[in-house]
């Protein structure tokens, strides 16, 4: 039973008590023609292609997702930075014209709510949209004053023309294969089939699954999405979108193996891929245990649609996850109606984030780059990492604490190190998933109504990292007795 409620200026759902676990025979199974059924094949094997299909490329292993993103920015380099500068400043523009109709300052008589933010969230939008022409025009002084220090390698061009050129792509492109994988069916088939292990093991609803699988294939930014669509539609209650969002928005396959490459080691990508989904796994299940998730509470934005816990047969799962697809296959939007609401989706969440991806990123790697700020910060971990047998300590500690900025940094301070320091930096860089350079962010921006606070993703990093040094640490000594780093 769901119970509504005013939460501050908000409403709020309570699910009172969790449904009673049912089996195959008290379900009544969906009816279902073939064409819903085609239908949903359809949607599961294109969604499965585009984000799941391993190809190489470019003497590399990744995804269609990844190699059409690339292919993209590639191929149309100067109208990608006319389309991202324009959604930035689009983005802080509409922002504050919603600020100032919601505050009474005018009056538009157009529905902007989807722009409304917190004052600083709108900041932050606006910051991005002035910092937008800098990085567009690629200017090197400003008024007389030499800013050509912007353009250090890793700082101005890394956060322009890779990195915000990569999430104004992604998101959109991403956003209408997973819409159709959603509305038609893929949703419930993989939500139906992980729910023996995403309670258990995480305390989720199945159908995370999904957000972790879009994050792991394709982008942390394609797993927000999901999960932002499913919370409002009432599948997720704030402890879900909190533990997915901090846990499970992963660094994609692709990413991986350009971090493998960065440190010469693409030829053991396998091995730094299952060290990264282990290290993974084990902190989502310990953190979500303990505060600050433990304490989020249990509340929807919607109206409540939990799960119904299930027992069975691995044949009775599989039967009631193609009634349950088949069924949203046949009640769901047409192919091209998904795929076009996806992609306007897409660029309006794209305007909400890209500004303040900008904004906060630039200022982190600027702090990297030009301040001692993490070379103190890692100087207590010189030891640590010594005691525990990683080779150049002095090297590996600050890159421990620096993937807080952004996770390509650390990869790049241990270059010339040895291979075991490289190995554990690689690792560790991936696995700690909060960056402000964009997930950090996005993550808070987009969930400001859970909320996720910008000291809760702090706390969360330090949490990962404690959790995480002796674990990847323990690996890399694994890696090494196995003569796998030469």
């Amino acid at each position: 039973m769901a119970t509504e409620s005013q939460n501050s200026q908000e409403r709020v759902w309570t699910v009172e008590a969790d449904p009673a676990t049912q089996d195959i025979d008290d379900i009544e199974l969906h009816e279902y023609d073939r064409s819903a059924v085609a239908k949903f094949l359809f949607a599961f094997a294109l969604g499965g292609f585009f984000f799941l299909l391993p190809i190489p490329w470019q003497g590399e292993v990744t995804v269609p997702f990844d190699v059409a993103v690339d292919a993209i920015v590639a191929a149309f380099p100067n109208a990608v930075g006319v389309y991202v500068f324009g959604i930035i400043v689009a983005g802080g523009l509409l922002t504050t014209l919603a600020e100032l109709d919601r505050r009474g300052v005018l009056s538009l008589g157009v529905d902007l709510s989807a722009f409304e933010s917190s004052t600083v969230f709108w900041l932050l939008r606006v910051a991005g949209a002035v910092v937008a022409p800098v990085m567009f025009l690629h200017l090197e002084s400003i008024g007389g004053y030499d800013i050509g220090w912007l353009w250090a390698p890793g700082i101005g061009e890394f956060m322009w023309s890779t990195l915000i050129y990569s999430v104004g792509v992604i998101i959109p492109l991403g956003a209408v294969f997973v819409t159709i994988f959603v509305e038609l069916g893929g949703l419930e088939f993989v939500g139906t089939l992980t729910r023996p292990l995403m309670r258990p093991l995480f305390g989720l609803p199945g159908r995370a699954a999904l957000d972790s699988v879009a994050s792991w294939v394709g982008s942390y930014s394609v797993g927000l999405y999901v999960t932002r669509n499913v919370f409002e539609r009432g599948g997720y209650h704030k402890r879900d979108v909190f533990t997915i969002a901090t846990c499970f928005s992963t660094v994609s396959i692709g990413f991986v193996g350009v971090v493998a490459a960065t440190v010469g080691m693409l030829d053991i990508f396998p091995v730094i891929f299952l060290a990264y989904f282990v290290s993974v796994v084990v902190c989502g299940v310990i953190l979500v245990r303990v505060p600050p998730i433990s304490r989020i509470p249990e509340e929807y934005i919607a109206e409540p649609d939990p799960e119904i816990p299930f027992s069975g047969s691995p044949v009775d799962y599989l039967r009631f996850a193609l009634s349950e697809a088949a069924a949203q296959a046949q009640e769901g939007d047409s192919f091209r109606s998904a795929a076009t609401r996806g992609f306007v989706d897409g660029l309006r969440l794209t305007s909400l984030v890209l500004g303040t991806i900008l904004a906060v990123g630039l200022a982190a790697v600027l702090v990297s780059a030009y301040t001692p700020t993490f070379d103190i910060l890692g100087a207590p971990l010189v030891p640590v990492i010594d005691a525990l047998g990683i080779p150049n300590p002095e090297t590996v500690a600050p890159a421990t604490i620096v993937g807080i900025t952004e996770m390509y940094v650390p990869v790049l301070l241990v270059d010339g190190a040895e291979p075991m320091a490289r190995f554990f930096v690689a690792v560790l860089a991936i696995s700690q998933l909060i960056f402000f350079s964009s997930v950090g962010p996005m993550t808070m921006d987009m969930f400001r109504d859970v909320p996720i606070r910008f000291r809760d993703l702090v706390a969360l990093f330090a949490l990962r990292t404690a959790i995480l040094v002796p674990l990847v640490a323990a690996m890399t000594h694994l890696v090494a007795a196995l003569g796998l780093l030469g």
